[in-house]
């Protein structure tokens, strides 16, 4: 007879039942003893379900488990996967908190084999990219010896051809100094305004994020610095944009392309069904990432130590450390953070209250050698209604190639530097052979000590010939020295290689002294056509680089204010710098359009040649102030010469010469009156004279009237007599 199954009670609560599960409050007993339950009317369906599975009693809640023995445990507050515990509802919770713990396990299996496939992809990628570091030359080799069995001759010369290294130095020195100026990395584009106020503003948010990144984020210029080294090098390096737990502010990290597992089949992170970054993470990081509520706070063991690829091995020869040998205490935890899409029990992508099966974006961490998953955070926008994931991640291209990770020097010069130097050396060898020839000896001249003979300078060894000729003895070697054609022939690879990998030096200053400016550059611009490409693609991904970081002060804008509290005469607040950021365009301070400085000297030269050409039409100051900001200097005003100083007159001089300019406004004024005066009179006898014309004219008239009417003689004569003694009419 089978013996019963004993039922087991258990009291802790967890979390709410799922909607349409029934559980008023009378039907929670109080805490009884375990003989007690026998009076409790709960219908437990153990047939229904195998060992280990949860049934769910619609009429009470509660949730019975059958065990492997036999037993039955019973909770009557059981968590239950497939709804969303209440912690859970905030948009930034770790779901690791409130995930079951065997859906933790199947999604830890599912993304650690997915990134073992991601990984396997790049394979051949890993071990290039290794040649390459060999490639540079950077560790000093030894001329090989007769010990090593892999070396036909003692002696060889192992010196390496600098082409790849030199390409690489130019091409990170040359962006360094486009992309991370002196004064700062930032530039507020729209500082143009009407209102003088937005004006302000927008330079002081200028000044306020240069600050930062200059002063207060040390690690941002040599961190990126190192990311161009890896750009120029391999094709592509990263940077990582988020808002460190730790240090509490936004980081922008680089990271290098070996530590971003992604399948070199996708196009770009968008696109790819896994971002994967591998943390090398010291414990005591973990730990503290643990309590600062980043992770979940679940025991870990002691890392077991990776096994390190070719790019870490090859790393750790040029160090002179070894890559495998690590004391258990200095040995770091493998965390893989990795930015996917699961479609996670319990979290479930809903319309209309149906399950889709929509898988949404999550940010997963994993520690690898447990397998403890340590966070699940939902990676999409809080406002976002499409869930589309949010990327951290910038990528900084040096040529676009054919698979995820692009093409960098180490492929352009890769087998241009092989065989740079094995020519050089056999040129090493060429002239040690001729400079040290070996030989061979007649056996029949006699019996020797020894078969090796070493001739020091300045010494000699005797040698029994027999009574030979030491010429018909000794035979040299018949090494045949380097000709011109082979020398012409590495200097054609050397100039091929320096042209493709763009490190030949342009000739502008040959030929023609006084060629035109846009024939100048011309030649510049096709001599510099793939860095201009590369640059114009490093300008792109560092705007893409200030968006991040604009976001992520705009969730975290306290972290902004306690770095930069003032700057200038502006004091920052919460509304001030989340306007400034709503409204201003934060760009590069870096032209994409001028990929050198060698190209911003010739702009100023055009600049000032059309100036000089039309001195009238340009103002030769303005012209003057934008080709020294052109070369750099920040304060092209104190260049300018100043007028010659003029010393401060005497005041007794100014009050005399004032007195004296007095007096003669007032005589001025006299004469002024005198002429007003004069030409009143003259107006006065000019109009007397008109009208003394005018009654003289009246008075003919009349005379000739009087003569037409017929007057009698005697009064016409005395009349007339009377007028010509001017007397007039009476």
């Amino acid at each position: 007879m089978a013996r019963p199954p004993r039922i087991t009670r258990t009291d802790v609560p967890t979390v709410p039942l799922p909607a349409g599960i029934l559980k008023p409050e009378a039907m929670r007993p109080a805490p009884l003893p375990i003989p007690e339950l026998d009076a409790l009317d709960v219908e437990i369906n153990t047939m229904a379900a195998g060992v280990g599975e949860m049934v769910i009693d619609p009429e009470t809640g509660a949730a019975s488990t059958e065990l492997e023995n036999g037993d039955v445990l019973i909770n009557f507050e059981p968590e239950i996967a497939g709804r969303e515990p209440g912690g859970a509802k905030a948009h930034d919770a770790n779901l690791a908190e409130h995930i079951d713990q065997s859906e933790l396990s199947r999604i830890a299996q599912e993304l650690l084999t997915g990134i073992q496939f991601d990984d396997a992809s790049r394979k051949q990628w890993i071990e290039m990219r290794a040649q390459g570091i060999k490639l540079l030359g950077l560790t000093i080799e030894t001329p090989r010896n007769g010990t090593d069995a892999s070396v036909a001759l003692e002696g060889m010369s192992t010196v390496r051809n600098p082409l790849l290294l030199e390409a690489v130095l130019r091409f990170q020195a040359n962006a360094r100094g486009e992309l991370l100026p002196a004064s700062g990395p930032v530039k507020v584009s729209d500082q143009i305004d009407e209102n003088s106020t937005s004006d302000s503003l927008a330079k002081s948010l200028e000044d306020g994020l240069n600050y930062y990144l200059t002063v207060v984020a040390t690690e941002y210029y040599p961190d990126t610095d190192r990311a161009l080294f890896y750009t120029g090098f391999g094709g592509c390096s990263f940077k990582k944009v988020y808002n460190c737990p730790i240090r509490r502010r936004p980081v922008s990290e680089s990271v290098d392309a070996e530590d971003l597992i992604v399948s070199n089949a996708a196009t770009d992170m968008r696109n790819s069904a896994r971002v994967t970054q591998q943390i090398r993470m010291r414990p005591s990081t973990l730990k503290r990432m643990q309590l600062a509520g980043a992770y979940r706070n679940v025991p870990i063991g002691s890392p077991a130590g990776e096994q390190a690829n070719a790019i870490e091995q090859q790393k750790a020869q040029i160090q002179g450390v070894d890559a495998q040998t690590q004391q258990t205490e200095d040995r770091e935890h493998m965390i893989y953070e990795v930015y996917c899409e699961l479609n996670i029990r319990g979290f479930e992508h809903k319309e209309k209250g149906e399950a889709t099966g929509l898988q949404l974006p999550y940010r997963v961490v994993i520690e690898k050698d447990s397998q403890q998953v340590l966070e699940v955070r939902r990676n999409w926008a809080e406002d976002d209604d499409r869930k589309l994931a949010k990327i951290c991640f910038v990528k900084y291209p040096y040529v676009p190639g054919i698979g995820f990770y692009d093409i960098g020097l180490i492929h352009i010069l890769g087998n241009t530097t092989n065989a740079l130097t094995a020519a050089w050396r056999e040129l090493l060898d060429a002239g040690m052979f001729a400079n040290f020839p070996g030989f061979i000896y007649a056996k029949s001249t006699g019996r020797q000590n020894t078969n090796e003979f070493r001739v020091p300078p300045g010494g000699g060894v005797g040698l029994q010939t027999d009574g030979m000729s030491i010429g018909d003895a000794i035979m040299p070697l018949p090494y045949k020295d380097i000709g011109p054609a082979f020398t012409q022939f590495i200097d054609h690879i050397m100039q091929t290689g320096q042209r493709v990998g763009g490190t030949a030096e342009i000739n502008v200053g040959e030929g023609k002294q006084d060629a035109p400016v846009g024939t100048t550059l011309a030649l510049i611009e096709q001599a510099t056509k793939i860095q201009s490409a590369v640059h114009k693609r490093l300008h792109a991904a560092q705007a893409e680089e200030f968006q991040l970081l604009k976001e992520c002060f705009r969730e975290n804008p306290q972290a902004f204010l306690d770095s930069v509290k003032t700057k200038g005469n502006l004091v920052w607040n919460e509304a001030t710098f989340l306007a400034a950021l709503e409204d201003a365009s934060i760009v590069p301070q870096a032209d994409p359009n001028v990929p050198s400085h060698m190209h911003r000297l010739m702009k100023a030269m055009a600049y000032k040649q059309l100036q000089a050409a039309n001195p009238t039409l340009y103002d030769a100051k303005a012209v003057d102030t934008r080709v020294l900001r052109m070369l750099g200097d920040d304060d092209p005003e104190a260049l300018f010469a100043k007028g010659p100083a003029q010393e401060k007159p005497d005041p007794k001089v100014i009050e005399a010469m004032m007195k004296e300019k007095a007096q003669q406004q007032k005589i001025g004024a006299d004469e002024r009156d005198a002429q007003v005066k004069l030409h009143i009179q003259d107006q006065e006898s000019a109009d007397q004279a008109a009208e003394r014309q005018s009654r003289e004219k009246l008075a003919q008239m009349s005379l000739i009237k009087d003569i037409i009417t017929h007057p009698e003689p005697d009064a016409v004569l005395a009349q007339a007599q009377r007028f010509a003694g001017g007397i007039g009419p009476q």
